[in-house]
């Protein structure tokens, strides 16, 4: 771990649900996950979910583009000025878990310019089993992966397998025509992540992301009693 890193880490966690001014800052949650599991529908499908009911915003990170962020906008999920990109310039996870800054300064303006916001979704850009968010970017972290990579995904692990607090195994739809196991990936789930929850689903289907919309939910329930008390 970087040393400037660790000392991010300290400052956040000790700093709980209060921003320096005393008010309550937003719930960041992060995507990770490999290029093409869906991280950037879960995100859009979440937006969709919460817009009527929290104050939310995004920050994408690409490593030379800002397609996810383009993405979002076009599929009009939240309005132009509550969604931002970051581009990274090298391997996704670095800006996630190695130099947070540029993200902690997109996270920050989000906050300075808009109403009080609630929730803020970081989405990693694609990339591998071993992406996890820094401590001190993100409060939770889910990993997005897909039957379609195969069913042993779940068996080699990686932090980003073992240690997310929540893993999504997307587009359970094509199972059968990739020859996809679920109970053999779920049993393996299992093995790497103990009780930590695991949901299937498809995403893109018309309830899929309602079960993760849940566990945000309670992570959001959990969150504002923090900041009560």
């Amino acid at each position: 771990m970087h040393y400037h890193e660790s000392l991010l880490d300290q400052h956040l966690s000790s700093a709980a649900a209060i921003r320096h001014d005393g008010s309550r800052r937003a719930l960041r949650v992060g995507l990770g996950g490999p290029v093409g599991s869906g991280k950037t529908a879960s995100v859009a499908a979440l937006c969709r979910a919460f817009r009527d009911h929290y104050s939310l915003a995004v920050v994408t990170n690409d490593i030379y583009t800002r397609e996810d962020a383009e993405y979002l906008l076009r599929e009009a999920v939240l309005p132009p000025e509550r969604i931002t990109a970051v581009e990274t310039g090298a391997c996704p996870h670095t800006a996630i878990r190695d130099d947070i800054s540029a993200n902690l300064e997109a996270i920050e303006h989000l906050e300075e310019t808009l109403p009080p916001l609630d929730l803020v979704l970081v989405e990693s850009g694609g990339d591998n089993l071993t992406a996890t968010f820094s401590k001190g970017l993100v409060d939770v972290q889910i990993f997005v992966i897909d039957v379609s990579s195969g069913d042993d995904i779940p068996r080699k692990g990686g932090p980003g397998i073992t240690t997310a607090d929540l893993l999504i195994i997307n587009k359970t739809d094509l199972a059968p025509h990739v020859g996809a196991d679920l109970d053999t990936m779920a049993a393996d789930a299992k093995k790497q992540r103990g009780d930590l929850p695991v949901i299937f689903t498809s995403i893109t289907a018309d309830a899929g992301i309602h079960e993760v919309a849940d566990w945000v939910t309670t992570q959001l329930a959990e969150w504002h009693s923090k900041a009560a008390v």
